[in-house]
């Protein structure tokens, strides 16, 4: 999406960077910098967001809303961060609602020095 600058909260479609492979896979996943950062940047930073159900991770933070995030199925924002350029980011399909925006935040100021 050219010129495209994403708010914090974002629920876009992404080529997800797998560590273990040299493949992406298109995926959701939620925008967790600001626009200042991510327009300053042209990069923007991202949480992984899952539908798996067989390998839950202790920060996993489940989406009360998903539907209305643009999602097709119930997910959960997992703390498996990266960035990409803007340019990669190939959707936007939602935004978080509030419940979610509070639960995520939570999350993120316990799990990182912010």
């Amino acid at each position: 999406m050219p010129g495209a600058i994403f708010e914090a909260f974002d629920v876009v479609v992404v080529p997800f960077p797998f560590t273990d492979k040299t493949t992406t896979r298109r995926r959701p996943a939620l925008v967790i910098s600001n626009a200042a950062f991510n327009a300053t940047h042209d990069h923007a930073a991202f949480a992984m967001i899952t539908a798996a159900r067989h390998s839950d991770w202790p920060s996993d933070t489940p989406l009360v809303a998903w539907r209305e995030a643009g999602l097709v199925a119930p997910c959960r924002v997992r703390l498996k961060l990266f960035t990409l350029p803007l340019p990669r980011v190939i959707a936007r399909l939602g935004s978080l609602c509030d419940p979610d925006r509070s639960a995520v935040r939570a999350v993120l100021s316990e799990s990182l020095i912010i």
